[in-house]
């Protein structure tokens, strides 16, 4: 069994990974793939500077450590990501045969982990993936709010009033 302190160890990793995903100016989300202890893929949002929809943290950490397992099947591995997986993410998951997902913050709009429905938990697939949610998940959220937040700020504008 993974430790609390082990699961914050590599979202502390997934972290700045997101924050690497903001100064390109991508949302804040990032990804680590881990087996046996051992990085073995990283990721982050990178949609706008590939111009590719499929390249969120999740995806890019799987394509990393497939690429370096020389196999697209993962088992044994955790996958930390930032924020709850969207559909694409969680399917590429169960596909690559992942062990377990540990997520930071809940995507109340299109997370399919525990959101808006329970994905990793539908017996119909093929493969089932244990999953974690809330490790860290203030300071991932901390992150993407400020993020969204400056983003609908218009040019110019000062701050609120109180």
């Amino acid at each position: 069994m993974t430790s609390m302190s082990e699961h914050e160890h590599w979202m502390r990793r997934a972290l700045a990974l997101a924050d690497r995903a903001e100064s390109e100016g991508e949302v804040p989300v990032g990804a680590v793939l881990v087996r046996d202890g051992q990085l073995l893929g990283e990721g982050w949002n990178a949609v706008i500077s590939r111009a590719d929809p499929t390249a969120h943290a999740e995806i890019e950490a799987l394509r990393d450590a497939a690429g370096a397992a020389g196999n697209y099947r993962l088992p044994g591995s955790t996958l930390y990501v930032t924020l709850e997986p969207c559909t694409m993410c969680a399917g590429a998951m169960i596909h690559a045969r992942v062990a377990q997902l540990v997520f930071a913050a809940t995507e109340p709009k299109a997370g399919v982990v525990c959101s808006t429905c329970a994905m990793l938990d539908e017996p119909r697939y093929n493969h089932q993936v244990r999953w974690q949610g809330g490790v860290l998940a203030q300071d991932s959220a901390d992150r993407l709010q400020a993020f969204f937040r400056a983003r609908r700020k218009p040019p110019g504008a000062q701050g609120e009033c109180s």
